[in-house]
């Protein structure tokens, strides 16, 4: 478990940032010691991207996404465009999603294959919170779903896991979190939409809410959720698909 850093210790590191590409690196060493790097640490941003990850992490870590009430959920909410469909994809739509599974692996006690309904029979909840994208655009809807905690629980997360890995069934679209968005309450894994099922072009039928990030962590068409204790077996070691994209692997607001 990550040792606490008091708030004077957080302070000096930050005025060590200030100081230059020289503080930055020293903060980064803090960083290390207290497991607060992010995969994408390397590189020109690098730095920039531990001090932003390490600060967010010691000051928000439980901290709640705004919630909305019900006369501001936004009246045409916008789906942003997504690659056609695959063959895959359109056999399950055909059935109305019947036998869509999602698979919980990795370092868990007890592997799980979980239908729509599987999900559905558990607690859920409901949230009206916003997707703000790194584009510039925004909307705010109600996201009903099963916490992720909850199917977390089921498989019997084991006390190595640092990191959830989930996949959707587009392929190259994955993306990671660590376990305070993983175990966060607001984390959904979401299948209804503004009293209804999850539109298909929101992604439907399941999609993961992480409404602490940017749009692009809340990924579409999930099918695989994997716990993992490092994300260097993953793609190129950088977390997710955003980074090798020129994005940041955190992106919390």
């Amino acid at each position: 478990m990550t040792k606490a850093i008091s708030r004077r210790k957080l302070i000096t590191k930050g005025l060590a940032a200030a100081a230059g590409v020289s503080g930055l690196a020293a903060t980064g060493l803090a960083m290390r010691r207290h497991g607060l790097i992010p995969p994408d640490h390397c590189g020109v941003y690098g730095p920039g991207e531990t001090l932003t990850y390490a600060a967010q992490r010691l000051l928000t870590r439980h901290s709640l996404a705004r919630e909305f009430p019900r006369s501001m959920i936004s009246k045409r909410p916008f789906a942003n465009e997504v690659a056609p469909p695959s063959d895959a994809f359109k056999r399950l739509q055909v059935n109305r999603f019947a036998d869509w599974r999602l698979a919980v692996d990795g370092m868990v006690a007890r592997p799980l294959s979980v239908s729509l309904s599987d999900l559905r029979a558990l607690p859920f909840r409901s949230q009206i919170t916003e997707v703000a994208c790194e584009e510039g655009w925004s909307y705010i809807a109600e996201w009903i779903g099963t916490p992720l905690v909850e199917v977390l629980n089921e498989a019997g997360l084991l006390p190595q896991a640092r990191y959830l890995v989930y996949f959707s069934i587009e392929s190259n679209w994955w993306e990671s979190i660590d376990l305070a968005d993983a175990l966060h309450p607001q984390t959904l894994l979401t299948w209804g939409m503004n009293d209804g099922d999850l539109p298909v072009p929101f992604g439907g039928p399941l999609r993961l809410r992480v409404p602490r990030q940017l749009g692009y962590k809340s990924v579409k068409y999930i099918v695989r959720l994997t716990a993992a204790d490092s994300l260097k077996g993953f793609g190129k070691g950088l977390g997710s698909a955003s980074p090798e994209a020129g994005y940041a692997w955190y992106a919390g607001i």
